[in-house]
C-alpha cells in the first residue's frame, strides 16, 4: 500500500507546484498588461501640443486625441481615463505631448491642469485689429470677441480709456499667459502690466508736460514712426511738445498716413493733407485721438524725458541715412524741405 501511495502524493506535488507556477505567471502577465496599460509608452509624436477648448467635456477630448492620432493605443487610454475618473475633471488648456509619455503620467498632467504657460512678445503692431488677430493667434480668444471688448465704450470706461486710445494700454514686452486665459481676464492682466508701468515718478513727468500718460503714449506713437533710430527720438518728441505748448498743429506725416489708411505711402503728397480724419494733424490741433501705432518703450521714455531745444521744424534728411534736418525757423525748414525733395525726385519716389 505505501509504495502505490508514493507515486500519486508526488503526481499531486508536481500539479500543487505547476498550478503555483502557473499562478504567477498568469500574475506576471496580467502586471505587464496593467503596467503597460497605466505606465507603457503610449504617447506619439504626431502632436507637439493637444488643445483643450474651454467648455470641452471628456468626448470631446477624445475625439481630438483619435483625430489627432496623439496615443498610440485609443482603448489603453479610455480604460485607464475611467479608472482614473478623468472624464469628470477635465481642464482645458495647452497641454505640452512627451512622445512615449504613459497613459498614467498623461492623465494626471490633464486633470491636474498642468499645461504650459505661452510666452507672449508683442511689439511693433501698428493697429488694435492686427493686435487683436496676433493674440488670437497665440491664446483661445478669438480676434472677434477680443475686438468687441475693445470696441465697447461701457467695457473700456472702467479703464479711464475709451475705444480710441484704448490701445495705448498693451505695452511692448514678454508677457506669461495660460493659452485658455479669456478675453477680458487677457485684458485686466494687460491693464495690470500698464498701471505698473506708470510708476508714480511716470506720472509726475506726464503732468509736468501737461499730458495724461495715454496722452504721452499717443504723441510717442508718433515719435515712434518717425524715428528709424532710438537717439533721434528725445529730438523728435521734444519739436512736438514745443509745438504743442505753443498751440501750432502737429503736421505729423504718420497722423496723415494713417488717416489714408494706406501704409505703402513714401511720400506725403498735398492730396494726403486734405484727408478728413480727426488723425489728421495738418487739418486738427493738438494730438489725434489715440495712437498712430504701438509705441515701443523707448519711445515713450523719450517724451517722458526730451531733449530741450527751440525746435519747431523738422525734416527727413536728403541722405537718406534715416535722420532728420530740424530747424527753428520756417525759412530754414524749406530749404531742408526741398533739398529732401529734390532728392526724392532724383530716386523718382513719387509716392
Amino acid at each position: 500500500m505505501d509504495q502505490q501511495q508514493k507515486p500519486a502524493s508526488g503526481r499531486f506535488k508536481k500539479f500543487i507546484i505547476a498550478f503555483i507556477v502557473l499562478v504567477f505567471v498568469g500574475l506576471g502577465i496580467t502586471g505587464i498588461f496593467y503596467y503597460l496599460r497605466f505606465f507603457g509608452p503610449n504617447v506619439t509624436d504626431e502632436q507637439e501640443y493637444l488643445y483643450i477648448k474651454t467648455g470641452s467635456d471628456y468626448n470631446a477630448v477624445l475625439n481630438t486625441i483619435k483625430d489627432q492620432h496623439i496615443v498610440k493605443d485609443v482603448y489603453a487610454f479610455e480604460a485607464t481615463a475611467e479608472s482614473m475618473d478623468y472624464p469628470a475633471k477635465v481642464k482645458p488648456g495647452k497641454y505640452r505631448l512627451t512622445k512615449g509619455m504613459g497613459n498614467r503620467a498623461f492623465i494626471n498632467m490633464l486633470k491636474s491642469g498642468n499645461q504650459e504657460a505661452v510666452k507672449l512678445t508683442i511689439r511693433n503692431i501698428r493697429l488694435k485689429n492686427q493686435f487683436a488677430a496676433f493674440i488670437s493667434k497665440q491664446l483661445e480668444p478669438d480676434s472677434t470677441t477680443l475686438l468687441n471688448l475693445l470696441d465697447s465704450a461701457k467695457y473700456v470706461e472702467k479703464f479711464g480709456l475709451n475705444t480710441d486710445n484704448v490701445y495705448v494700454m498693451f505695452l511692448p514686452n514678454t508677457y506669461e499667459f495660460y493659452w485658455n486665459t479669456s478675453a477680458d481676464k487677457f485684458i485686466d492682466k494687460m491693464y495690470t502690466y500698464y498701471t505698473e508701468f506708470w510708476t508714480p515718478e511716470r506720472k509726475a513727468k506726464a503732468q509736468a508736460l501737461n499730458l495724461t500718460p495715454a496722452q504721452v503714449s499717443i504723441l510717442a506713437s508718433i515719435v515712434d514712426w518717425e524715428a528709424m533710430y532710438d537717439d533721434e527720438m528725445p529730438a523728435i518728441a521734444g519739436l512736438y511738445l514745443n509745438r504743442l505748448r505753443i498751440g501750432k498743429k502737429l503736421q505729423a506725416d504718420p497722423t496723415v498716413i494713417f488717416a489714408t489708411g494706406d501704409f505703402t505711402i513714401k511720400r506725403v503728397l498735398n492730396r494726403h493733407l486734405v484727408t478728413n480724419s480727426p488723425y489728421n494733424t495738418y487739418l486738427h490741433e493738438g494730438l489725434p485721438p489715440g495712437p498712430v501705432m504701438m509705441p515701443s518703450i523707448n519711445a515713450i521714455k523719450a517724451v517722458l524725458d526730451p531733449l530741450k531745444s527751440d525746435y519747431i521744424y523738422m525734416c527727413a534728411k536728403e541722405d537718406f541715412s534715416g535722420y532728420h534736418n530740424f530747424a527753428v525757423t520756417e525759412a530754414e525748414h524749406l530749404k531742408n524741405a526741398r533739398r529732401f525733395q529734390q532728392a526724392l525726385n532724383e530716386r523718382n519716389i513719387k509716392k
